[in-house]
């Protein structure tokens, strides 16, 4: 089931100086044509932040477009998952949220905004966003790598038989980014 809050990020951008764009395709669901293909999509907020009355969310939380507290013991942070396209011009990205215990959440915070925060060791961490894929990617355990400044951080799955860490290490094809983006835009 699609999260209804996924929302598109496009043209996807890899570095401070390199975007993938994919010219538009005639949509098989609804039959008309799109101006572009998106490369990226994810979630605003974590699945927690969602799951709390709306009213409550401004006095239990903080979210920011790439960090967010909950109830002072939830920290979580966004990142890519970048999966290759065998026969594309770039990867596919999925934006998610990672759940990162406090001490590595206060270590990441600290080095944002410091050049070199790439030779940090990696986060162990937990997805918390519900990307569309059976079965649920809540919880799958992850790794998250920081990047240079101007970069969300990456992140990595073990070799798993969950179909998210498949397609990571594999790759899809440009038809199955077309079906991912047909799912997401039309649910």
């Amino acid at each position: 089931m699609l999260n209804n809050a996924l929302v598109r990020y496009s043209p996807v951008r890899l570095s401070t100086n390199m975007e993938v764009t994919v010219s538009g395709f005639i949509c098989n669901t609804c039959g008309k044509p799109h101006d572009e293909l998106p490369m990226c999509f994810g979630p605003s907020a974590p699945d927690l932040w969602y799951s709390m009355p709306e009213t409550e969310r401004n006095e239990r939380g903080e979210l920011s477009s790439d960090q967010c507290v909950i109830d002072g013991k939830h920290f979580f942070v966004l990142g890519r998952i970048l999966i290759p396209v065998t026969d594309g011009v770039g990867p596919f990205a999925w934006l998610a949220w990672v759940s990162l215990s406090e001490r590595n959440f206060l270590r990441m915070c600290e080095l944002w905004e410091r050049d070199g925060r790439e030779t940090e060791p990696l986060y162990c961490g937990s997805l918390q966003s519900n990307l569309p894929y059976e079965p649920s990617t809540l919880g799958l355990e992850v790794q998250v790598q920081t990047m240079p400044l101007g970069e969300r951080p990456l992140i990595l799955f073990d070799h798993t038989v969950h179909p998210l860490s498949v397609e990571q290490h594999t790759g899809i094809t440009m038809a199955q980014v077309q079906r991912i983006v047909e799912a997401v835009l039309h649910g």
